[in-house]
């Protein structure tokens, strides 16, 4: 081997070798930018080593001098200072809340079986025959109305093939002219009058039916909230409607073309048959649209699952009124009778825990679990019923994001066109909580059968926490946004929906509980001690 080794050496060293030439190798140049880079990686690779060499020997300095460890080598600000540089995570303070909201509301339930025993009980439910017989006939005739709906658009829609079909044909470059404006007008004046009284009717008789004749305010309130959905769903079937009639009958250039693209599959006036119309009906969105975003198919697991979700919320709601919040708000009718302010504050903060969970159980199962069975039946395929409104910076926040089916129809059918006929921002936000607040207090007041007017005034009166909160949510900075935050969140658990359940919950046992019975012998209600 080393012989082998040395005669290679010799002859790459030598260019011949007895007598033999041998091919010498090409000369190989570097290029100077290689040579630079080894020289740097070389350089590195030589710093490297002696940072561990010192972190090396710093290491054995310490593990063999215990007591000389500097503790204190540079500035360092307080992990909760204001002059962090790095923000804290706080997701232990989370955890430690959930648990002590945990443990405390399981006080709470043991405190309350040991007060009041089981209160659960199916046949104290006063589910008149009377009641259901009137809340399954008004289930199937509110949507009556929306098949006279049908019918008057389609009366429209002729109207409308005749008079594209007797019309001069123009360029659409000055459409339309005073005439047929002057028509179009009159002939939407009367179908909306036609629409006006049709609505109108069916809510004001449901109204009327649920106020005088259906005791059982839960039947009330699934009456009067269906009734006010096919008036919602039927105004916006006219509104869309004659502006889709308009763009049919004088389409100004190029405007048929700037129509939504998903309006193309299904233009007017095709889409005016009684399928359309009821699909709108059971979709889970109040914004008529010819055309809908739909799925391929139906995920029945998924269906189940829902309505599963929607099956046992229902039972939880149930049970937590029944047990937790009715015991708090009968207690509470004597401080009211006898305006006893601090005992009545006591009875607020202790119903909001209550009222907050059963109004989360209430939210989950209606927009999560029923909207999305619902929408995976009708192959709906627009899910977004709802945002992160819990993390609103403000009022105004929160009204756009918790309930969005509202507030895309308040949007597009009212404040739009409002805005778009010279109105302020502030005339037509008045007008959109308005005509919310008239709805709020149909659907809470006249199932209870008290219009003491608490809904309207809770809905109205947002507009000035709106305005109040609105800067601290434009701020930049995360502490106006978090003070935004705080001031919805006590808004709502605390002066909002606990305050409205006390009061209407007074207003109906002094209508038709101990408290009518109290002053009608002359004495104050006298309630079990809290």
């Amino acid at each position: 081997m080393s012989q082998a080794t040395a005669t290679g050496t010799s002859l790459e060293s030598n260019p011949a070798s007895d007598g033999v030439t041998q091919r010498t190798r090409p000369a190989v140049s570097v290029d100077p930018v290689n040579r630079e880079r080894g020289n740097s990686a070389s350089q590195a690779n030589g710093a490297l080593s002696a940072l561990d060499a010192t972190e090396q020997l710093r290491r054995t300095f310490r593990k063999k001098y215990r007591h000389v460890e500097a503790i204190h080598s540079q500035s360092r600000p307080s992990c909760l200072g204001h002059d962090t540089t790095e923000t804290p995570s706080f997701l232990g303070f989370r955890n430690l809340m959930v648990i002590v909201l945990v443990v405390g509301n399981l006080r709470l339930v043991i405190e309350n079986i040991q007060k009041y025993g089981v209160l659960i009980c199916i046949r104290c439910h006063d589910f008149r025959r009377i009641d259901v017989r009137l809340g399954l006939s008004l289930y199937f005739l509110i949507p009556c109305h929306l098949i006279i709906a049908y019918f008057i658009e389609l009366v429209a829609a002729q109207q409308a093939r005749s008079s594209r079909a007797g019309a001069e044909k123009r360029d659409g470059t000055t459409s339309p002219t005073e005439d047929e404006n002057e028509k179009f007008q009159a002939t939407w004046k009367l179908v909306w009058g036609a629409h006006a009284v049709n609505v109108t009717i069916a809510l004001a008789f449901t109204t009327y039916m649920v106020y005088f004749h259906i005791h059982h305010p839960l039947i009330g309130t699934l009456t009067e909230m269906h009734a006010i959905i096919v008036w919602l769903k039927t105004a916006s079937y006219a509104f869309t409607n004659r502006d889709l009639r308009h763009a049919y009958l004088h389409p100004v250039k190029g405007e048929l073309d700037a129509l939504p693209e998903i309006y193309k599959t299904c233009p007017y006036p095709q889409n005016i048959t009684i399928g359309n119309l009821v699909y709108f009906w059971w979709a889970p969105t109040l914004v008529y649209q010819p055309a809908y975003p739909r799925t391929d198919k139906i995920r029945w697991l998924f269906v189940f699952k829902r309505l599963g979700e929607v099956v046992c919320l229902s039972v939880f709601i149930w049970f937590t009124s029944a047990q937790y919040a009715v015991p708090v708000l009968r207690n509470s009718l004597d401080k009211i009778a006898s305006l006893d302010y601090p005992s009545i504050l006591e009875r607020l903060l202790k119903l909001s825990t209550i009222s907050l969970v059963i109004w989360l159980a209430g939210f989950f199962a209606l927009f999560q679990s029923f909207l999305n069975a619902l929408a995976e039946v009708t192959k709906f395929a627009d899910r977004s019923f709802y945002d992160a409104w819990w993390n609103s910076e403000s009022l105004g926040m929160y009204w756009r994001t918790w309930n969005k089916p509202v507030y895309q129809f308040f949007r597009r059918h009212v404040y739009s066109p409002m805005r778009s006929r010279g109105w302020s921002h502030r005339a037509s936000s008045l007008t959109v909580f308005l005509v919310s607040a008239i709805l709020h207090e149909l659907l809470v007041g006249v199932p209870t059968h008290n219009l003491i007017g608490v809904a309207f005034l809770g809905m109205f009166l947002q507009l000035p926490l709106i305005q109040m909160t609105a800067p601290l949510e434009r701020m930049k900075s995360a502490h106006g946004k978090l003070l935004g935050n705080i001031i919805f969140w006590v808004s709502f658990t605390i002066l909002g929906q606990p305050f409205a359940a006390l009061m209407y919950f007074y207003a109906w046992q002094a209508k038709y509980g101990s408290v009518s019975k109290a002053m009608a012998s002359g004495r104050q209600p006298t309630c079990p001690p809290a």
